[in-house]
Parts: C-alpha cells; structure tokens; sequence
C-alpha cells in the first residue's frame, strides 16, 4: 500500500447508461477511438498514469497539478463536437492510497464528486487546486462558488471551465474581452491594488482576520477621491499564487501594488506591509507595526496614512481625515462584520444564511455601526432575488428598513447608501434609489457595487444607454471579479432594451462563460435569441433558464424585474413567451 499527494482527474461519459441502450456496438467503438486516439495518448504527453478504469469513466493521477488540468482541458478541447461522446470531469490534490489495482482517499473522493456536479462539457476543480495554479491558468476558471458535495465534511469552492459549451458562445468576443483586461490603460491619477495580506498566525481559522485588515486598507483608500483602487474582489484572485507584481499591474491596469501579513497571537498583532512601483519593479517604502488588538484599527489607519502621503503627498492631511472609521468601535462587533462580508459574495443560500447570521451579530454588539445594518440590507436582497426568502416582498421591505437605518447612522457611507439605492429600485421607488446610488458613488467613486447598482437602476428605469458608462467603470474598478458576470448580463439587458440583440447575445454568453448557474443571463439570451428568430437556440436557452428556475412564469417575471415603463416588461415577456416561458405554475 502506497500513500501519497497526488493530483486526481476523474473522467466520466455523459449519459453512459442510455448510449448503450441505444446503440451498444456504436457507443462502444467510439469509447474505444477516444481511450486509443485521444484520452491516453494527451495523459501519456501530460506525464499522468491512468490508475483505474471504469465501464464510464477513468481516474487519472498526476504529480502536477499544472499537468492535470491542462490534461483535462486539451482531451475536452480534443472532443468539442463528437457527434456520440460528451465527457464531464473534476480534478482535485488531496492525499490518495494506491493498493494493487486500486485507489481511493480524500484526493479521488472529492474528484469524483466533483465529476458528478459537472455538467456535461465543463471540467470543475476544488479551491485547492486553483490556488495551486499560476494566474493565466486560473483565469480560464470561473465561478468559485461553495458546495457541500456528498460524504465530504468540509464545504469546497468549485471553479468551472467553460461555463458553455464552445458553440454556444461567442468566442470572438470573449477572446476580446480577455485580450483587453490584459492591456487595460493606468487611470489619469495615482492607482493602486492591495493584495490579500498573508495570514502568518498558523491558524487557518485565523484566514478571516487577514482579510478582513486587507479589506479595511482597501475601503479606506478607496474613500480617496484622488486614487483608483481596484475592488477587493479581483485582488483576491491572486491569493495563494506566486506574486508577479508586474504581471498583476498589466492585469489590473494600476501602477502601485501594496502586499503584506498578518501575525495574530493572543491580544497582539503584527502588521508588515511594502509599497512597490510595480511598473519599474521598485520598492517604494515598507514597514512594520505591532500593537494590541484594541489598536487594530489606528493601525489600519496608519498604513493607508502612509500610502497617501507617499504616493500622493499633494493630497491634504484634511481628505485623509475625512475617510477615518467612525463606524465599527468595537472589534469583536468588526469581526462578526467582516465574517459576514466574507459570506455574502459567494452568493450561495447557506453563504447568505451565515452572512446575515454574522451581521445581525455585529449589529447587536455594536448598533452604532453602519456596517452590520447593510451587510443584512443587502442579505435580505440577494434571498428575495434568489428565491431563498419566505416571502420576496417582505424581504425588500425589511432590507429597505435596514438600509434606511445604516444610512441615519452615518450619511455617507457609500456602502449603505448603495444598498438603500437598491432596495428602493426593488419597491419602484426608482427615482429615489438612482439618487442614492449617485451619493454612493460621491462618497466612494472606488466602489464597483455603487456603480452596477446604479446602472442596474437605470436599465429599470427606462435609461438603459445611460446604464452602459456606469457598468464599464464597475468592470474597470474590478476586471478579474468572479462577479463581473451580473455586470456583463446587464450589459445584455441594456442592450435588449436599445434593439440591439446580437450586441445583448454576445453579452450574455460572456456572463455565462462567467458563471454558469446564474438564472438572469439565460433568461436575457433566450429574450435575445427570440428576437432575432432564432427559435430553437432560444427554446434552448430557455430550457437552462427553467432548469435553474424551474418555478418561473410570466406572473414571477413580471413580480421579479422592477422595470419601471409597462412597454418595457411587455416587450421582454412577450420574446419569452414565444419560446416556451409558462403562463403560470401548474396546478398541484
């Protein structure tokens, strides 16, 4: 018996079982052609081993992880097309046991499931895995959404490559968009991007600290009306991967890149932090700072001082002060706050059950602060949109009543402004919500989630080509997002609403490259395809859409998008309607 790390491929054949009923001697001698001609011969040329076979499927071992995935992307690549065989696969390193002729550990476990999650053309890889990838590599990747897959203990963000299957999406202009995030222009005005700061405390429950202290530098710069600071979200990507600086400058389109750690140890913490050019590769400053925990936020306060003054030193000592935290005043109630802002992106029911869970926690420790309340405004949004709420209407009305209340507490604060914006769209308050998201994005022109929202508001209220800047800019903010692709299906909306299908088409299959599971970007696309009488792609499209909503109707449509001209409902649900969107649920 033989113990060992080991990165694990596990490939199966779609639809296995009804090939072989239907035509068993066909099935079988196209198997045969894709193990001879392509499966073996790519494994071969990655350096793998095929370590098990199955009547379905294989369970291939790899000693790089580099090797696994570009194994299961070139046989995927290599069968685009067949006319009998689809294959699904997963990869995940973990520790596996060989014994004679077998395998099996936590390595081909997880692989395995999630072989099964995959749906039939993607390959899904663990959080692991993807961490262990070089930038390039784990930018064909999208999604990254937690799953608790089956007899495994611990939940696993699960990345996914393609979203769609090739021909179904524009490859032209996807191959545009990845073109231009690499050449993106510096802004006219200092900019900066702050990586996720090491957590060196030997505790990986310890990882929430780290970031929260990295996501706190982030919104105090980005308070900074003379910088550009690039959203947490697309700086995080990078974490857990060999550090680049140049690369990720090129990346990101910004000329100063600050990193750091976190040392955490009882009631101290140690803060280490460096400043680089990194388009001339220079160090610019870097220091230490040690402190008890009560003086966390002094620190935090202190690094960005630094950054200002040095990047920008013609920046008044007046603007710094005026972004100073005046909102968390206790740690243990900042803690429950970032924990829920951790939660919240993933976008997952039980993300969000634990993201309001923590925000109503640093509410109650500490009701001064705005934080907690819009972290819940925001929770109660995302269930109502998702289908996750009792009740959709009453779950607006109380993120209205949240937001209302963060912003009482602290009238500029862009977040809660953001969400009290977009709360108000939800209720047909249109007017009201796009003059919130305006004085969000005065308070904070850094903040990508004020600039979607308030296109999102626009496209609702009529005013879709005013939408497109203020989504460009959200794309700008952020350009490696894992949620960029709710910006890009909007884009699809905007230009659903001008008459423009094709443009809104191509949109939307950048959003589902982006992230497959998302409802809205299906809906919009099959909307599209409809108009350009395209029927059964957009009977095709439709079919995804009800497959990720299996409960929508014309009446849920209608109750779900707050459009605010009846023309503009009427148009949408009409090119829904002609290809197979329901009148109503079925009657039980």
């Amino acid at each position: 018996m033989q113990r060992r790390l080991a990165a694990i491929l596990a490939v199966d054949v779609v639809n296995y079982t009804r090939l072989m009923s239907e035509d068993q001697a066909r099935t079988l001698d196209a198997l045969r052609q894709l193990r001879t001609e392509l499966l073996e011969p790519v494994v071969s040329e990655h350096n793998g081993t095929v370590v098990k076979r199955m009547g379905d499927g294989w369970i291939v071992d790899f000693a790089s992880v580099s090797d696994a995935v570009d194994c299961a992307l070139h046989i995927h690549e290599g069968l685009a097309g067949h006319e009998v065989i689809r294959l699904r696969s997963g990869i995940h390193i973990g520790d596996v046991v060989f014994e004679e002729e077998d395998v099996f550990g936590d390595g081909v476990n997880v692989a395995a499931r999630l072989e099964e999650l995959a749906e039939p053309g993607e390959v899904l890889i663990s959080d692991t895995v993807y961490r262990s990838l070089d930038g390039k590599a784990a930018a064909r990747f999208r999604d990254g959404k937690s799953h608790q897959l089956k007899n495994v203990a611990r939940s696993v963000q699960v990345w996914r490559w393609p979203a769609v299957s090739a021909s179904a999406v524009a490859p032209i202009v996807v191959a545009a968009m990845a073109e231009d995030r690499e050449h993106l222009a510096l802004p006219d005005k200092p900019s900066i991007a702050v990586l996720a700061f090491d957590n060196l405390s030997g505790d990986p429950e310890q990882e929430y600290f780290s970031d929260g202290i990295t996501g706190e530098i982030i919104n105090s710069l980005s308070k900074n009306r003379g910088f550009f600071v690039i959203a947490r979200n697309s700086t995080f990507t990078y974490k857990g991967q060999a550090i680049d600086l140049t690369r990720i400058s090129r990346e990101l389109g910004v000329r100063y890149v600050l990193e750091g750690s976190v040392r955490k140890a009882g009631s101290r913490v140690r803060i280490a932090a460096q400043l680089v050019d990194a388009l001339h590769g220079n160090q610019i400053w870097a220091d230490k700072f040690d402190g008890d925990l009560t003086d966390l936020f002094a620190v935090q306060d202190e690094i960005a001082h630094n950054i200002v003054a040095t990047v920008a030193p013609e920046m008044l000592d007046a603007e710094m002060q005026r972004v100073r935290r005046i909102d968390v005043q206790t740690l243990e109630a900042w803690e429950f706050a970032i924990r829920a802002q951790w939660h919240l992106p993933r976008l997952t029911k039980e993300d969000n059950a634990d993201a309001l869970r923590f925000a109503l926690k640093a509410m109650e420790l500490d009701p001064g602060a705005p934080l907690g309340f819009s972290i819940a405004a925001f929770a109660h949004i995302i269930a109502s949109q998702a289908g996750w709420s009792e009740s959709a209407p009453q779950a607006i009305l109380v993120a209205n009543e949240l937001a209302t209340r963060a912003v009482e507490l602290d009238s500029r604060d862009a977040v809660s402004l953001t969400a009290l914006g977009t709360s108000e769209v939800y209720l047909g308050r249109h007017d009201d919500g796009i003059a919130h998201h305006r004085m969000a994005i005065e308070c904070n022109s850094n903040l990508p989630w004020a600039h979607g929202n308030h296109a999102v508001a626009l496209i609702y209220s009529g005013r879709g080509e005013d939408s497109i800047a203020s989504l460009k800019e959200a794309l700008r903010l952020s350009p490696r997002d894992p949620f960029n692709f709710m910006w890009h299906y909007n884009l699809g909306l905007a230009a659903f609403f001008a008459g423009r299908y094709q443009e809104g088409l191509d949109w939307t299959d950048i959003s589902i490259q982006e992230s497959a599971s998302q409802t809205s970007a299906y809906r919009i696309r099959a909307g599209c395809l409809s108009q350009l009488d395209r029927i059964e792609e957009a009977r095709e499209a439709m079919a995804n859409f009800l497959r990720f909503a299996p409960d929508a109707t014309v009446e849920s449509i209608r109750a779900q998008i707050p459009l605010k001209r009846p023309e503009d409902i009427e148009h949408h649900i009409e090119s829904l309607r002609r290809v197979g969107l329901p009148e109503q649920a079925p009657r039980m």
